[in-house]
């Protein structure tokens, strides 16, 4: 996944338009949205940080592939009893925005 991606990924999780992504970090709209959509794709270190911290993460989180994180049995199982449960997408989102926003 590109660093684009995963920055789109994030926004979308934290239910920010790019508008928003954009007022929060400094950065103008239209990079953020050449950085999503591939059409730039070396952003520098300083747009890394002031994205990461716009968005509650670490710059390293957008650098990393996606290779690199492994979804253990005990994740899958507690994913499946999520969806068997009913739990939509957008509660699971809103569930970790709460303990997010708890841990400050």
């Amino acid at each position: 996944m590109m660093i684009g991606e995963r920055i789109r990924k994030q926004r979308e999780l934290m239910n920010f338009t790019i508008s928003e992504l954009a007022e929060r970090s400094g950065v103008a709209k239209s990079y953020i949205s050449s950085i999503e959509r591939g059409i730039q794709t070396n952003p520098s270190l300083q747009f890394l940080v002031k994205i990461a911290e716009s968005l509650e993460i670490r710059v390293e989180e957008l650098m990393e592939s996606s290779e690199r994180f492994h979804i253990d049995r005990e994740w899958k199982e507690l994913i499946q009893e999520a969806i068997q449960m009913g739990i939509s997408k957008e509660e699971f989102k809103s569930f970790i925005r709460f303990v997010r926003l708890s841990k400050k």
